[in-house]
């Protein structure tokens, strides 16, 4: 079958293997892009893909906390000029709080009231698009809450308070000290948006993803001959060091990495007066696993110059 320039690009983008070998992948699976990452990472060519998708849409992630509750919003523009934009800053600050008050998921945030307003979130977004003189969305939502606890948040690249290109939200429940609790919480939430852990636990990663991984591995293990028991402990062994590398608790701390994440909420627990555990995280990058049409201006320009 014929293999597209632009899918072998797109490919080579997103395991940094060679051309040709991106493009005999492609053939090899019949153009299936998944397939053809599975292919390359087989033969030793790539590694796995961690990018949960291309940062392509713009617009910012709004962060807001409350008693015990925190939430995170993302607000598509069309250009990252409107992120700079005070009114559409106010927009995106002013949905956060209102979701604070609803159950977090972008349907009830969508249908609130917007402060100061009879309209709802979505109808206030769809008219300040005619005064913004841009395109928006609320594309999603989140929250997490604690019975005992805080929600510890954090907010990357920010342009202005609670604001920027990626917003974190880290639950730490305890009848501990809540200061402690949520500083330790704010540095889990500073791990989180560096390392983009996949679960909170091993038992949290889709099936799906453990199998395709023990696949890989022991397709690995089976190229260099070894007979089928070694073969076995060494796909445990990799199995062991993918946990390490995707599950939040078991990463080398990025505050510490001589410990665990696991490790150093056992040791900070010490400060807080009271046992403690990481309940759940939300991790929200800008644009993450929306991609944007990408333009080839130089075939552009030499399509425009072909018709005159």
């Amino acid at each position: 079958m014929s293999i597209s320039a632009s899918s072998v690009k797109e490919l080579r983008d997103k395991t940094g293997a060679g051309m040709m070998d991106c493009k005999t992948a492609l053939a090899e699976t019949g153009g299936d892009m998944e397939a053809a990452v599975d292919w390359l990472r087989k033969k030793g060519i790539a590694k796995a893909d961690k990018k949960s998708g291309r940062t392509a849409a713009e617009g910012l992630v709004g962060v807001a906390a409350g008693d015990r509750r925190a939430i995170v919003v993302e607000v598509n523009s069309e250009t990252d000029f409107v992120a700079r934009n005070e009114a559409f800053q106010t927009l995106v600050r002013a949905i956060a709080e209102t979701g604070l008050s609803t159950d977090g998921s972008v349907e009830a945030v969508g249908a609130a009231a917007y402060p100061g307003s009879e309209k709802s979130v979505t109808d206030t977004v769809r008219d300040a698009v005619a005064t913004i003189g841009e395109n928006m969305s609320l594309r999603r939502s989140a929250m997490l809450t604690v019975e005992n606890g805080v929600v510890a948040t954090y907010v990357h690249n920010q342009v202005v308070d609670g604001l920027g290109k990626m917003g974190v939200l880290v639950a730490m429940e305890s009848t501990g000290d809540h200061a402690a609790l949520a500083q330790f919480g704010r540095q889990v939430a500073m791990h989180v948006a560096a390392t983009n852990p996949l679960a909170l636990s091993a038992e949290e990663i889709p099936a799906a993803t453990v199998e395709r991984e023990k696949a890989i591995f022991a397709e690995q293990a089976r190229a260099s001959g070894k007979p089928d028991a070694i073969i076995e402990k060494m796909v445990e062994g990799r199995m062991r060091k993918f946990y390490e590398e995707v599950v939040l608790t078991k990463q080398a701390f990025v505050v510490n990495p001589d410990l665990t994440v696991e490790k150093a909420l056992e040791e900070a627990s010490k400060d807080f007066g009271a046992p403690a555990k990481i309940a759940g995280f939300i991790r929200f990058a800008l644009g993450e696993g929306v991609e944007k049409k990408e333009s080839d201006f130089a075939a552009e320009v030499a399509a425009a110059a072909g018709k005159k």
